[in-house]
């Protein structure tokens, strides 16, 4: 395990426990050069499925980047680290569970959606402008008024 501080490559391991979702262990390591601790997680490594984009295209599924995109749209916004952790640990969960080989990009963005718009709304209204690419205004103006009047059924959706 190479240290994130100073690249070396010898540490030793200081403590090793389950982490809290028990889904992992978490190791906390001192490097034997600079002396600074980091911790690392170590999984059970799965057949990582391949999500299917918009256009076709296919890449493997990656919960940085899922979780990347989370904690943009819930930048300065009272969103903890941990609610983001826990919904991207249980998203993952049920897509490795699912034993699918692929899933698609907009099954994984209609998830995001539902989580964020029961957390924040405003970190809801962030991804929804990203995700959902508005061609304009008017679209942009029908999705506000859906988060203000909740009890009009969504484009697609019946009451």
């Amino acid at each position: 395990m190479k240290c994130p501080f100073c690249d070396h490559l010898q540490n030793r391991v200081i403590d090793s426990r389950l982490s809290k979702d028990g889904h992992a262990i978490r190791r906390r390591r001192e490097c034997d050069l600079c002396a600074r601790r980091f911790t690392t997680y170590e999984r059970v490594e799965t057949i990582t499925p391949m999500v299917i984009k918009k256009d076709g295209r296919r890449e493997p599924f990656d919960r940085e980047k899922l979780k990347s995109g989370i904690r943009i749209a819930c930048q300065k916004r009272p969103v903890s680290v941990n609610t983001i952790d826990q919904f991207v640990d249980e998203l993952e969960r049920r897509v490795l569970e699912s034993g699918d080989r692929e899933v698609t990009s907009q099954v994984l963005g209609e998830d995001v959606m539902r989580f964020l718009q029961a957390t924040d709304d405003v970190a809801y209204v962030r991804f929804a402008s990203v995700y959902r690419s508005f061609k304009d205004l008017k679209e942009f103006m029908s999705e506000l008024q859906d988060l203000v009047q909740p009890s009009r059924p969504r484009k697609g959706e019946r009451k």
